[in-house]
């Protein structure tokens, strides 16, 4: 990606619902060049999708927490089930498969800490395959919602 397709996606992170014209505008190209970069950054991959960003505070999911689960045994069959099962719980929003003690971390949000509890002890400690979970409450959560490539870093090995 050079300096352009780098401003294109940086700008599109912040403000999805700018116009074509708008974008070119701020990246300081043409309208034209604009779009069928953005058209190529689809094709390869780089742009993957559009999406509005919701308040978790104003739906009334003000409560978020980490949800580490152990999985036994650990194989691809129970991992992805309880996977799939995970999904389809709307108080998850995140799903992570990680190495480590925890073979999955969940990120969820939920109206209040009874709703936290009866998710835990209901919904995940329910399933078989599930034999240990730990949460932590999460006090914040920031995000970075503009994300580009990795800057090249100095090494660290010196020479002479």
């Amino acid at each position: 990606m050079d300096t352009i397709d780098q401003a294109l996606v940086r700008e599109l992170q912040a403000d999805a619902s700018i116009t074509n014209r708008e974008l070119a505008r701020r990246v300081g190209v043409s309208p034209s060049t604009a779009l069928e970069r953005v058209r190529a950054l689809h094709r390869r991959g780089v742009l993957t999708g559009y999406h509005a960003e919701v308040s978790l505070r104003a739906l009334g999911r003000e409560v978020q927490a980490l949800v580490s689960v152990r999985i036994r045994p650990p194989t691809r069959d129970r991992i992805d089930a309880f996977l799939a099962y995970a999904d389809g719980l709307p108080e998850i929003l995140d799903a992570y498969l990680v190495t480590g003690h925890e073979d999955i971390i969940l990120h969820a949000a939920v109206t209040e800490t009874d709703a936290l509890y009866g998710l835990v002890i209901d919904h995940l400690t329910a399933r078989p395959e599930v034999i240990d979970v730990r949460t932590s409450i999460v006090y914040a959560h920031r995000r970075q919602y503009v994300v580009g490539p990795l800057p090249p870093r100095a090494s660290t090995h010196e020479t002479g």
